[in-house]
């Protein structure tokens, strides 16, 4: 006849089912860089939270990454300036196309 191992606690039964139900975080897209990030947390990749920088991002980056980022930074400012110098077009403009 098999032999039962012991008793398993509340709290080993707790954390076997706790892992069950282990859901993926619900990610929301930051308003300033457009990166994936946790809502009501600041924004690790441009360090902005409520459209004010909080973290100084480039200020912890070595001196090569600083450089890479500072360009991301430049073409996502002439992306958004681009967009709003287009003028909505008008039926007339959309004939002519």
């Amino acid at each position: 006849m098999a032999v039962p191992r012991g008793k398993h606690t509340k709290g080993k039964r707790n954390d076997i089912r706790r892992n069950l139900f282990i859901k993926e975080p619900n990610l929301v897209s930051c308003p300033k860089c457009g990166k994936p990030k946790k809502s009501h947390i600041v924004c690790p990749s441009c360090g902005y939270y409520k459209n004010k920088e909080v973290i100084n991002v480039l200020e912890r980056l070595t001196k090569k990454e600083r450089k890479v980022k500072e360009k991301e930074i430049a073409i996502k400012e002439k992306g958004k300036q681009k967009e709003g110098t287009n003028k909505p077009l008008t039926l007339r403009d959309l004939s002519h196309k």
